[in-house]
């Protein structure tokens, strides 16, 4: 991965720049993901907020329901609406970062695929990637720095 990845909106007015790798890369395939993004998957970033900045632009939260109740809350370009990350579950230390928004998207392969169990049919899944039905224990799979890194915004 580079130093710092960029990235943004269709439209260029929102810019951001990571300030370091991400702690995890998802693959999710929950109902979530693909009602509000439109899509059959979503490839989220996970990485500390105060590692995130903001470039140019201003991106609008929105707030938006969830299968399980949780506040969930997608940040937009105010002008073309493109999602460029999420807060979950109140979290407004971490962030999951579209994948898809950076301008090297392929620099961030997944980690994990999760929620396959609401994977649509015609998707498949490549060898070697952990996959699992809904969420995962992160003590099990995370590397040690990325879960150092989570406990000190976390606790």
């Amino acid at each position: 991965m580079n130093d710092a990845l960029e990235g943004g909106c269709a439209c260029s007015t929102l810019r951001y720049r990571l300030g370091s790798a991400p702690m995890f890369v998802h693959c999710c395939h929950c109902r979530d993901c693909q009602r509000p993004n439109r899509q059959r998957l979503v490839l989220n970033a996970l990485i500390e907020t105060n590692r995130v900045t903001v470039l140019s632009g201003a991106p609008n939260p929105v707030a938006v329901p969830t299968d399980s109740g949780r506040p969930h809350r997608i940040f937009r370009c105010p002008d073309c609406q493109t999602a460029v990350w999420s807060e979950y579950g109140g979290l407004s230390q971490l962030r999951f970062v579209r994948v898809g928004t950076l301008d090297e998207p392929a620099s961030l392969p997944p980690d994990i695929h999760i929620y396959t169990r609401s994977k649509l049919p015609w998707v498949s899944l490549p060898a070697g990637i952990p996959a699992v039905d809904a969420y995962y224990d992160s003590r099990q799979l995370w590397p040690a720095a990325s879960l150092e890194r989570r406990r000190a915004i976390l606790g």
